[in-house]
C-alpha cells in the first residue's frame, strides 16, 4: 500500500508539473506552485525531485501513463500492428495537445549528454514492457516477422519512434506531429508484419 501511495504522489507532481509547463512555461512555473497544484507538500516534492530540472526526465513517465490508460483500450480484434499505430496516434496527440514542445525539445538534449539515469532507455518503463506483450503476442499469431526477435523489434519501433519526435523538434513544430507519424510510420516498421510467404514456412 505504501508503494502504492508514493507512486500515486509521484504521479500527481509530475502531471502538475508539465500542466502547468505547458500552460506558463517552464521558466515561469516555480516549485511552490508545482507543489501547490499537486496538493502535495515541499517534502515530497524535494523527496522524489532535487529541483525543478529533475523534471525534465519525468516526461518519459508521464508518457507512460497515458500507455497505462491506453492498454484496457487495446481490443482482441486489434492486429499488432493497428495496435501499435494506434499507441503511437493516442500518444503523439497527447503530446501535441499537454507538451510544450520547448520542453520536449529540451529533454532529448538532456538525455544525449547525461551520464547518469536516461529515462527514454529505461527497459523497465511501462513503455518497453508494453511493447514486448504486443510484439510477443503479435509474433504467436504469426502477424510479425520471425527474423527478428521481440527485442529487436522492440529497439526498432522506439527508434522510429524517437525519429519522428526528433525531426518534429528540430522544425520546431511547423507542422501536426500526429498527422506526419500517421503518414509515415506505417512505411517505417511494415518490414515488421509477417508476409504469407514467411509465415507459411514457419
Amino acid at each position: 500500500m505504501a508503494k502504492k501511495n508514493s507512486k500515486k504522489t509521484k504521479s500527481k507532481i509530475v502531471s502538475a508539473a508539465w500542466k502547468l509547463f505547458y500552460e506558463q512555461g517552464y521558466e515561469d512555473t516555480t516549485i511552490e506552485e508545482i507543489i501547490e497544484e499537486s496538493k502535495t507538500s515541499k517534502g515530497s516534492f524535494y523527496h522524489y525531485f532535487e529541483g525543478k530540472e529533475a523534471l525534465l526526465g519525468s516526461l518519459a513517465y508521464r508518457m507512460d501513463e497515458k500507455y497505462e490508460e491506453l492498454e484496457p483500450t487495446i481490443t482482441e480484434d486489434m492486429d499488432c500492428y493497428e495496435a501499435l499505430l494506434y499507441l503511437n496516434q493516442e500518444l503523439l496527440l497527447m503530446i501535441e495537445e499537454s507538451i510544450n514542445m520547448e520542453l520536449l525539445t529540451r529533454l532529448y538534449s538532456t538525455q544525449l549528454t547525461a551520464r547518469g539515469e536516461r529515462p527514454l532507455l529505461d527497459h523497465g518503463r511501462t513503455y518497453y514492457k508494453l511493447l514486448r506483450k504486443i510484439m510477443t503476442k503479435g509474433r504467436e499469431r504469426g502477424e510479425l516477422t520471425k527474423e527478428w526477435s521481440v527485442g529487436e523489434m522492440v529497439h526498432y519501433y522506439a527508434m522510429c519512434e524517437r525519429a519522428l519526435l526528433y525531426e518534429w523538434c528540430l522544425r520546431k513544430g511547423e507542422y501536426s506531429l500526429s498527422e506526419d507519424a500517421a503518414k509515415k510510420l506505417p512505411m517505417m516498421i511494415c518490414g515488421l508484419r509477417a508476409t504469407d510467404e514467411k509465415q507459411t514456412n514457419n
